[in-house]
């Protein structure tokens, strides 16, 4: 219940402070008339032409990073799987910085389709070096070895750079926003139309693939197939935000657990917008301070994702485990609860003793020898028994 108020407040709370605050400053009351104004006022020319499209490409940015972190952590069932850790941010990053410090001259244009290029490298060397996807963990521990040679080669490319480039280089692989139109926003558009059908798709197969592979694969879902598939739509989702904002670094991880923590018994299907809806919460949030925290100075957004983002998931996640730990309970011998012995009251116990030995005194010591077996007459002892 508390979900939709918190995404709703916190999204016009920081939408609110990155239209009004700023040099020049537009005060609430005045930001209508800034927007109607468009080119009339020098407010009306910083609202509309920076300020809008900045928070415009956040949302978008924000909701494809938390929807492809969802996607990459069900299909290997892993909450640290994230863009960062299998090569698809660092290839996207390489296909965009390679042109740049090379002097090789390209339309703009051209920057999504090298990103994507660069993205489908990464995870496409991380799924082959792990075996086509043949384990989760596999996939997981194969990435990370992926973007550690991915970076090290965006580390060559700067060491070439000048120092023009190296500046753009640095800034870029921080993620950014600065200094982006609207075209940079109407550049991810048709991504986006690709995108958005393939997570309608994809979001009832993630939820198969939470019950493991043997189980999926009972149930008709091919899981290497659909681990690839899933790697797929991530990489659409994330090249393109990468090839205009640069990585912004651990939305994709921050933003599915907070999902998760809010609608713990719930499957991918529900996670998933929530997930994207939180991811546009955490990039505007970062972007304000990004933009006022050292003024004039604006340092990335990337910074600020990744220095809040980061013990705020592994926050999220440790109680996450805990409270599931407390409603399963204690796991193993000591869960067996053993039933209590039946109190007798004191003068139904006297009683039952009295018959006893009143048997007893009938049937003759050979009674008390038999131990009460059934199966043994009374009277007859184990002597008897054995002759």
């Amino acid at each position: 219940m508390w979900q939709p108020l918190l995404v709703v407040v916190s999204l016009a709370v920081a939408s609110l402070c990155a239209l009004c605050l700023g040099t020049p400053h537009v005060p609430p009351h005045r930001l209508p008339g800034a927007l109607l104004d468009g080119d009339a006022t020098l407010a009306g020319i910083v609202v509309t032409e920076l300020r809008v499209p900045r928070l415009v490409l956040a949302l978008v940015a924000g909701a494809c990073l938390g929807a492809a972190g969802l996607v990459l952590q069900e299909a290997l069932r892993n909450p640290l799987a994230v863009p960062e850790m299998l090569g698809v941010s660092s290839g996207a990053a390489l296909g965009v910085a390679a042109p740049l410090v090379l002097a090789l001259s390209l339309p703009a244009a051209l920057q999504p389709l090298l990103a994507l290029c660069g993205a489908a490298l990464g995870g496409g060397l991380t799924l082959l070096a792990a075996g086509l996807g043949r384990s989760p963990s596999a996939v997981l521990l194969t990435g990370a070895a992926v973007a550690a040679a991915l970076q090290a080669a965006l580390l060559v490319l700067m060491v070439m750079a000048d120092q023009l480039d190296l500046q753009l280089i640095y800034r870029y692989l921080l993620g950014s926003l600065s200094a982006r139109t609207w075209e940079d926003v109407t550049g991810l558009w048709p991504w986006l139309v690709v995108a958005v059908p393939a997570l309608v798709l994809c979001a009832p197969v993630l939820s198969v693939m939470r019950l493991g592979d043997e189980d999926a694969e009972a149930l008709g879902v091919r899981a290497r197939r659909a681990r690839v598939a899933a790697l797929a739509v991530a990489v659409v989702l994330i090249a393109p935000v990468t090839a205009v904002c640069g990585p912004v670094a651990w939305v994709g991880f921050l933003a599915p657990h907070l999902a998760r923590w809010f609608a713990p018994g719930s499957g991918a299907v529900h996670w998933l917008p929530w997930s994207a809806a939180w991811g546009a919460v955490v990039v505007v949030v970062a972007d304000v301070p990004a933009r006022l925290a050292l003024a004039p100075v604006e340092t990335p957004a990337g910074a600020w994702t990744a220095l809040l983002g980061v013990p705020a998931g592994v926050v999220l996640m440790r109680s996450g485990r805990r409270g599931r730990a407390a409603g399963r309970g204690p796991a193993g011998p000591a869960a067996v609860r053993v039933p209590p012995r039946t109190a007798v009251p004191a003068a139904a116990d006297g009683a039952l003793r009295t018959e006893a030995e009143e048997h007893a005194r009938r049937d003759g010591p050979g009674a008390r020898d038999c131990g009460g077996d059934p199966a043994r007459p009374a009277g007859t002892t184990g002597t008897e028994d054995a002759r």
